[in-house]
């Protein structure tokens, strides 16, 4: 016979519940800050009053890993030349329905395309459009896209590459409207730009797409998250720290960590690849681009820059970087 629950037993039970729940809640909250602050870039109604004030937390990493902690004159020369040029204002939607902007500069002497996708939390006339003038000069017609939540473009979650991926995409769909004549197409990123590029290659891209040029990408968001995690916070317990950040990512921004993992694009690729990445970059490691080189089943090449620091390898060695990049287009524009 069953034995009948006293008021007691039930009060124990109910306390056993709650103390679960609370559990369960103040373990879910302790991944809501770290997920909060590498991937919420909404804008704030009182952002212009914030805009002057001290940022909460400055990582010494990011600014000895970034072209104006060295290269401060370089940096804003190239910035301003960006500014004084005639270009066009792009539009399009994007699959989740963000309005996205982009820059657009035709050569006159009009030979390829160069699509620029820049880094996280990046601009478009910002470290990745340094060898701009340079490849204008070689009759590349450039597309300086603001990423999703960066510049003019709409967006609350960077998503490390998982929908930037598609943006891209669409990016190369709007593109066809000036090629007319199918000239040849190249997808140049940095960093978060970089993986960006190397994950649309697993799509299939047009046969107009003749190489992907990637400087400084990183593998995946987890394989980042965990070095930056250890490295930069002494974070311990990293992968339960992940598994919070990847549940808060597919809750809020729709999407899951493992939609950023270079490994399947990069085994379907066909596309050529030419690979930067500096020995000093301690942001996102050199590794990473060995990691991305193996997996990489097309023709490929990867130039190690040494001393560089992240996104500073054409700054570190600009003659052999534009070298490079003239002989990836000689070997591939046919």
């Amino acid at each position: 016979m069953m034995k009948k629950r006293t008021w007691t037993d039930l009060c124990k039970a109910g306390s056993v519940a709650s103390w679960i729940t609370a559990g369960t809640g103040l373990f879910l909250f302790m991944g809501w800050p770290f997920f909060r602050f590498i991937t919420y870039a909404g804008r704030k109604k009182d952002e212009k009053e914030n805009s002057n004030k001290k940022k909460w937390l400055s990582l010494k990493q990011t600014e000895v890993n970034h072209p104006r902690h060295k290269f401060a004159e370089e940096y804003d020369a190239v910035k301003n030349w960006c500014k004084a040029q005639p270009m066009e204002d792009w539009y399009i939607k994007s699959r989740d329905g963000l309005k996205l902007h982009a820059y657009f500069y035709r050569a006159s002497n009009e030979r390829r395309f160069v699509i620029l996708s820049h880094g996280y939390r990046g601009t478009s006339f910002g470290s990745i459009a340094h060898i701009a003038e340079s490849l204008h000069n070689e009759g590349c017609s450039l597309l300086f896209i603001d990423q999703r939540c960066c510049g003019k473009s709409e967006g609350k979650y960077i998503t490390f590459g998982a929908k930037e991926q598609y943006d891209l995409t669409d990016w190369i769909k709007r593109l066809e409207k000036v090629n007319k004549d199918r000239k040849p197409v190249y997808l140049y990123g940095q960093s978060m730009g970089a993986s960006t590029v190397l994950l649309s290659s697993g799509q299939g891209l047009p046969r107009e797409v003749r190489g992907l040029i990637a400087d400084s990408g990183f593998h995946s968001m987890k394989y980042q998250l965990s070095d930056m995690a250890s490295r930069l916070f002494h974070f311990h317990w990293i992968p339960l720290m992940l598994f919070r950040v990847d549940l808060f990512c597919r809750i809020f921004a729709g999407f899951a960590m493992k939609d950023t993992d270079t490994s399947g694009a990069l085994r379907r690729n066909e596309c050529p690849v030419l690979f930067f990445h500096g020995t000093a970059d301690t942001y996102v490691g050199p590794e990473n681009s060995r990691i991305n080189y193996r997996l990489c089943r097309a023709e490929k090449e990867l130039v190690m820059i040494e001393g560089a620091r992240h996104l500073c390898c054409s700054y570190e060695a600009p003659e052999l970087y534009m070298e490079k990049i003239k002989e990836f287009f000689r070997k591939n524009d046919h």
